[in-house]
């Protein structure tokens, strides 16, 4: 079959008749399945499976599920998810280029690609592609459910067909994308049928596009398309070429000012020296070239030598376009080659991390306007100058920044803000939203009482059936998070928690843990302060750089990782992201585990017994 098509649009106009969907970048997938077996071949009709076994054994190991539901098929992406946003164009070309056997079958194992479906055309025989959008996507959904599959998009499932959710609201999807680096959305007429081989404009594809300033370097002859470049290194790098988005005038213009100004001519090429700029919008740089390439705009007050490679990689994070990075290669740390723009990059990267445990909650952070070459100061009251887009909160009598978006983040990190301190609780939450434990040794040479101390604490919770996270301080200690449902408890019933397992420290090792607050008196053992989580009080967020020697990161951690070889001066800027990508987010379910925290029965215990002791 040959599939249904959007229309790529740049000015998508928003109603309330269309959903919208993210859009996954790989290769376009029909699977058919029936009693004959499984097939899922490209748009061009090309079987996949041979490509991509692990996806047939997937859905063979979960036959049983499936078969009361076949025929089925299913339009879908085949892709390697990298966020549940965004899908690795590049990964997913390489898989469809190995030839040996062998090879697939490691990488299949090891990197596994997934089916993203979007559109259910046949189920139990019966046809739906005439019924509408909205309505087979509500029998898709209802699909995954009754084969007991997720309906969440997540890249660390080992189920490998999920489920593309529609959204009705555009702003709230399109965040996500941006945020995420995701490649755009599609927006879909909730009446639009699903009509063979038609590229349609009750499908519409709008893309998350990056800017790139540019230079043109020739006119291919053969086939219009304008070669472009920028300098690196003072020599010029081609990045590629461009031939749509012109309109015919500025085309035509375009190439009589090439002919008129060329420095040399072969069967196919015009050449021309640096000297007509342009912006330019594409996806993403693939194999050193730029992917869908359009004409954005001409760039007539820019010299050819403001096009730099350098510019080209920052704009290539998509940064929010009308906000100012300043002093990009201000130096930050004396002894780590970090400039003020690596340290922006690691903020837009990390966001999606940071972020959600940043959202509603009032903000201090530590600024280093000098790096680490100057004194640091704190911020709490939202400085007069601060642009529009930044929300705030009153809490008498702060007026707190609140950052709920990448271009408050963004705005944040051009202050030089380096460390982001966040309370217990949200501004709506009347209690705290979680309990945390900030394990900290009294020198970085006692790393080894924070880790012991962690161990016990996972212990306890453990026997208590309750769910833990653990993070790095990004400085010489360890903290230890278990999510709390908001709005439920106090921080009264959280203290009698955080005394319960300080007095289990210390009477399990004495000469280890202290509750003691004078530092003179504590002998070297580690301070467990439990009066620390309190209200008012704040804690260092997850990922949040620290303005350390190290420049440490406050990492979080999987527990396998918690023993006596844990070295804190090793989780920093420069592996913070690469330990996402290679492993995963260890606090990728904090927040759906607040609903299953069984908190409320240990509570129960430990204030019946404090009744008694009463």
């Amino acid at each position: 079959m040959k599939p249904m098509l959007p229309s790529l649009t740049f000015d998508l106009s928003i109603h309330p008749d269309w959903l919208y969907e993210v859009k996954y970048d790989g290769f376009r997938a029909m699977l058919e399945w029936d009693s004959s077996g499984i097939e899922i071949t490209s748009r061009n009709g090309n079987p996949l499976l041979p490509q991509f076994p692990e996806i047939n054994e997937y859905l063979m190991n979960h036959e049983e599920q499936y078969k009361p539901f076949l025929p089925i098929k299913l339009d879908c992406e085949l892709v390697f998810l990298e966020n549940p946003y965004k899908s690795n164009f590049s990964a997913v070309q390489v898989r469809g280029r190995l030839k040996s056997a062998k090879k697939i079958a490691e990488t299949a194992t090891k990197s596994p690609c997934r089916l993203m479906v979007f559109d259910l055309l046949m189920l139990t025989g019966k046809k739906l592609s005439s019924i509408p959008y909205d309505k087979r996507k509500h029998a898709l959904e209802d699909f995954f459910n009754k084969i007991e599959l997720s309906t969440t998009a997540d890249p660390y499932s080992e189920q490998l067909l999920q489920y593309v959710e529609p959204n009705n609201d555009f702003h709230y999807i399109w965040e996500k994308v941006v945020l995420h680096d995701g490649e755009g959305i599609i927006a879909k007429h909730k009446n639009s049928i699903w009509e063979e081989g038609k590229r349609t404009l009750q499908w519409l594809k709008y893309k998350n596009f990056k800017y790139v300033n540019c230079f043109i370097t020739s006119y291919d002859k053969t086939n219009g398309y304008f070669y472009v470049g920028v300098y690196k290194d003072n020599q010029i790098h081609g990045i590629g070429q461009v031939l749509f988005g012109f309109k015919p005038d500025e085309k035509a213009a375009l190439q009589q000012t090439i002919k008129q100004n060329m420095v040399t001519e072969d069967k196919q090429f015009i050449y021309v020296n640096p000297a007509i700029c342009l912006e330019v919008k594409y996806l993403e740089l693939y194999e050193n070239q730029l992917r869908e390439p359009h004409f954005n705009r001409f760039r007539f007050e820019l010299e050819p030598i403001a096009c730099t490679y350098e510019d080209f990689l920052f704009k290539q994070k998509n940064l929010p376009a009308d906000l100012e990075i300043t002093h990009p290669d201000k130096p930050l740390w004396k002894d780590h080659d970090i400039q003020k723009a690596d340290y922006i990059l690691y903020l837009r990267e990390i966001a999606p991390y940071l972020l959600p445990f940043l959202e509603n909650r009032l903000l201090t952070v530590i600024r280093y306007p000098h790096g680490m070459f100057g004194e640091p100061f704190y911020q709490k009251n939202c400085p007069e100058y601060a642009p529009e887009f930044v929300h705030t909160h009153h809490d008498d009598p702060i007026d707190y920044i609140v950052c709920n978006n990448l271009k408050t983040l963004i705005w944040l990190g051009n202050q030089l803000a380096i460390e982001y301190h966040i309370p217990f609780q949200t501004i709506s939450s009347k209690g705290p939203s979680e309990i945390v434990f900030d394990l900290d040794p009294p020198s970085k040479e006692d790393f080894r009482l924070a880790i012991k101390a962690a161990i016990m604490i996972k212990e306890v919770l453990d026997q208590l059936n309750m769910i833990g996270f653990i993070k790095t301080s990004g400085n010489k200690g360890l903290q230890i998070y278990i999510p709390l449902q908001e709005n439920v408890f106090s921080f009264d019933d959280t203290r009698l928690f955080t005394s319960f397992i300080a007095d289990y420290l210390i009477s399990k090792d004495p000469d280890s843990f202290t509750i003691e607050r004078m530092k003179k008196k504590r002998g070297g053992r580690l301070y467990v302060d439990y009066v620390q989580h309190g209200e008012g009080k704040t804690i260092i967020a997850p990922y949040s750089m620290r303005g350390n020697e190290h420049a440490g990161v406050a990492t979080p951690l999987y527990w396998e990782e918690v023993h006596q070889k844990l070295d804190p001066k090793t989780f920093t800027m420069a592996n913070a992201l690469k330990r996402i990508q290679k492993q995963g987010d260890p606090f990728k379910n904090y927040f759906q585990t607040k609903a299953i925290q069984p908190f409320a029965p240990v509570l129960k215990i430990l204030k019946n017994n404090s009744s008694k002791k009463g």
